[in-house]
């Protein structure tokens, strides 16, 4: 079971960020900075549980922590859709800087803190909640699972409602698709852009929390969010754009993380390879599934491409 528990612990934040990268890149533009949205949503989510009571409801921490997980990430996201729609700079090396700008400013707002709360005794870069993620978690069939795993299949049937079913969603698709047509349909490129950045803010924000309070009760922000916003871009682009094979996708690459970090528990798994290989795996299944699907992949056809409205 525990191996299952990882299992969807990882699919769920997989889940939640690729779907973030999915909106985003449908309108047009590219999010390589869903990394750093992820350690925005990650500080602001472990700040509210290290300041909130473990005495106050169960549903009052939790929509807290949402909620300022989720504006952290919206708010960061910003700095690429001002960057990319308003000045139209390569979205590449936006994406690149969000991701080394966030983890640095995370350290240095949580050991400020730290020095501040411990009078210069404590100059680390950790956060600790142990008390408090307690609330997330549910007992079923004599294990205990995440709450965020009953928001991760909401959020799959929505996802999928929202991109195919809704009027917003197809309009989405269009500006990535084909700009110059939704522009001469009515529809404002720049605001359905916006949009779709912002709403990798918000799934990428949540992803963050989800990270680092999902399994654990305290995070080192020195390590960021370990490289799980690039697995979640291969997760995005195995998954071609589409929640459900999105979901899919994350469930097969979860697996291969949650035996990373389970390996040690399985005799045989100690004894077959040393344990770095394990560490090392779903970083080189990526690689090996991109690089075999990569020519049959369908990116939106007008994704990264600055929309100029002159140009129509």
């Amino acid at each position: 079971m525990l191996l299952v528990q990882y299992t969807l612990i990882y699919a769920s934040v997989l889940i939640f960020v690729a779907f973030g990268g999915m909106f985003c890149e449908r309108s047009g533009t590219i999010n390589l900075g869903l990394e750093g949205v992820m350690v925005m949503g990650a500080l602001g989510g472990a700040f509210v549980l290290h300041a909130l009571s473990p005495n106050l409801p169960g549903f009052v921490i939790i929509l807290l922590t949402l909620t300022v997980s989720v504006l952290f990430g919206m708010l960061y996201s910003l700095l690429l859709a001002v960057a990319a729609i308003n000045f139209k700079a390569d979205q590449t090396l936006v994406g690149t800087a969000m991701n080394m700008l966030a983890t640095a400013a995370a350290v240095v707002i949580v050991k400020a803190f730290n020095n501040a709360q411990s009078a210069g005794q404590n100059p680390s870069a950790i956060i600790d909640y142990i008390q408090t993620r307690k609330v997330f978690l549910i007992k079923a069939f004599g294990s205990e699972f995440n709450i965020y795993m009953i928001l991760t299949i909401f959020l799959i049937a929505a996802a999928y409602v929202i991109l195919f079913k809704t009027r917003f969603g197809l309009r989405l698709m269009a500006c990535g698709e084909f700009p110059q047509a939704a522009d001469s349909a009515g529809i404002n490129v720049y605001k359905m852009r916006y949009a779709g950045v912002l709403l990798s803010g918000f799934c990428g924000g949540i992803g963050g929390v989800i990270y680092i309070t999902a399994a654990n009760s305290q995070w080192d922000f020195m390590y960021g969010v370990a490289g799980a916003g690039f697995l979640a871009l291969a997760v995005m682009i195995f998954g071609q754009w589409n929640p459900l094979r999105i979901a899919a996708s994350a469930l097969l690459f979860g697996a291969f993380r949650a035996v990373a970090d389970t390996y040690s528990a399985f005799d045989l798994l100690t004894h077959l390879v040393p344990g770095d290989m394990y560490k090392m795996l779903p970083y080189i299944i990526s690689l090996v599934v991109l690089a075999f699907t990569s020519k049959k992949s369908r990116a939106p056809k007008a994704e990264g491409i600055p929309y100029d409205k002159s140009t129509r």
